[in-house]
């Protein structure tokens, strides 16, 4: 087939779906793994369902993933227009092809007529409502007068009524179809708008594309595409449907239930690297044990054989996993560079060193978005609870805390330097001429300055954070009522 073509082709009707997402990748992995072509068309036929802005959305989405692609609306191409509403000169044409060779027909069938001939039936949860063919055998004549008469009209496509059409996925394998289920699709609507199934068709053979990347529920679509292209003396590209993303066993994500878009991941603070390369795995089984790709390595190990046949589920903490190991493999400079801005989000004050707040937080961040909650006792720290001093590990408790806290805080008052450096070592030698156990003086330390039970640091670190002004402070505040 040459040189391998594959697009990406979305609808501009809002968000970025992970699935689509999903498909975008796929698509761009195969052309990339044989030195191919990638190819962004903007499919927006449906007007009523086009959505301002998500045309932006698309490119800056593909662009921030890295999935640049080779030919497009804004890129150009030799197969443009890339945008399906300007190559609207060519779909009547062609249809008007498939009708002239006995593939086609025209319909002026009116919404009330249908209605009365053949009401609408439940079908899969949806009213559906299975065309009769009563344009079907019009006569040359009725039809050419129907014209000349100015009838609106819809293009159907005549679909074979005995046997099966059989077409071969790369994932499923060979998948057969009565055709006796298929029913006359339109091709061109009644205001001379293609389809989006006839355009797809036209358009893919136009591009030269090799291979076609989409979910599943296209499967018992494509039989339908299968004869397009045989209608009109065209190979068919390759097809590679893919099971759903799910959200559970029985549910599909959906923006509708609250299930995040790939937008919605990067606002709360996930890598779109992580969330690329966690994306890959939703429904791809790489060979091996290594599951951290950047997108070049998943250029090289991406294969069609991993690709499931069955759903693949969302799995928000696999997600925060993968996420956590790009974090960890940040750069200082860039993990502060995305966290600050979370920071900010829970910290309202400015005499805080922040440098070691984000050595102290890298290790332990799964997402960004887990930050804040991790901070409110910098602004303020909280009434102590008494309890939180006791610990059985280290024999302390409210009572013990306050001798430790006073021996604490004389060491603390003298240092000049409030280093993570220098405070471990005074503390620690604190800790040997006591000949106590570390828990015994930096856990009430921990719990004088933070009043809260979890902190995101232990307590030489959180005194470097805070700074010797305000750890001095909160010590003494603690020991006043002890």
């Amino acid at each position: 087939m040459g040189k391998t073509r594959t697009r990406f082709a979305p609808s501009p009707t809002g968000y970025m779906h992970i699935g689509n997402l999903r498909t975008a990748l796929y698509a761009y992995l195969i052309a990339k793994k044989d030195d191919g072509d990638f190819i962004l068309r903007i499919e927006d036929t449906d007007q009523g369902r086009l959505v301002e802005g998500a045309v932006d959305v698309i490119y800056n989405t593909l662009k921030d993933c890295g999935l640049n692609w080779d030919e497009g609306p804004d890129v150009g191409g030799d197969y443009g227009p890339y945008v399906q509403s300007e190559r609207m000169g060519c779909y009547l044409d062609y249809a008007k092809q498939l009708v002239a060779n006995g593939s086609a027909y025209y319909c002026f069938c009116t919404e009330e007529e249908l209605d009365a001939r053949i009401p609408k039936k439940e079908e899969g949860g949806d009213m559906i409502r299975r065309y009769d063919g009563h344009c079907r055998n019009l006569s040359k004549e009725e039809v050419e007068a129907k014209l000349a008469a100015g009838t609106p009209f819809v293009i159907r496509q005549k679909m074979p009524k005995e046997g099966t059409t059989t077409f071969h996925d790369l994932v499923y394998g060979d998948v057969s179809v009565e055709n006796k289920e298929l029913e006359d699709q339109i091709l061109i609507k009644s205001d001379g708008m293609p389809t989006y199934n006839f355009a797809n068709v036209v358009d893919d053979h136009l591009m030269g594309i090799t291979h076609v990347v989409r979910g599943n529920e296209y499967l018992s679509s494509s039989p339908k595409y299968n004869l397009l292209y045989e209608a009109f003396g065209w190979t068919p590209p390759e097809y590679i449907h893919c099971a759903p993303v799910m959200k559970d066993e029985h549910q599909k994500l959906s923006k509708r239930n609250g299930d995040a878009s790939y937008q919605d991941l990067v606002k709360k603070g996930y890598l779109t690297e992580a969330v690329l390369n966690y994306i890959a795995l939703l429904g791809w089984a790489p060979k091996g044990e290594q599951e951290i790709y950047s997108l070049p390595e998943l250029v090289k190990a991406f294969d069609l054989s991993g690709i499931s046949k069955s759903p693949a589920i969302f799995d928000p903490e696999k997600l925060k996993y993968i996420n956590a190991e790009y974090i960890r493999a940040l750069p200082p400079e860039d993990y502060k560079t995305h966290a600050m801005p979370f920071i900010r989000s829970a910290v309202e004050r400015d005499d805080l060193d922040f440098d070691v707040l984000c050595e102290v937080l890298q290790p332990r961040t799964e997402f960004f978005g887990d930050i804040p909650e991790k901070l409110s006792f910098l602004n303020c720290r909280p009434d102590i609870n008494p309890e939180l001093y006791f610990s059985k590990k280290f024999k302390t408790n409210a009572e013990t805390a306050k001798p430790a806290l006073e021996q604490t805080l004389s060491v603390l008052e003298q240092l000049d330097e409030f280093s993570v450096a220098s405070l471990h070592d005074a503390l620690f030698d604190l800790i040997e001429t006591l000949g106590v156990k570390n828990g015994w003086i930096l856990g009430p330390l921990r719990v004088a300055i933070a009043g809260v039970p979890v902190t995101p640091g232990g307590a030489v670190e959180l005194c470097a954070v805070l700074g010797k002004e305000e750890t001095l402070s909160r010590v003494r505040s603690a020991l006043a009522v002890l």
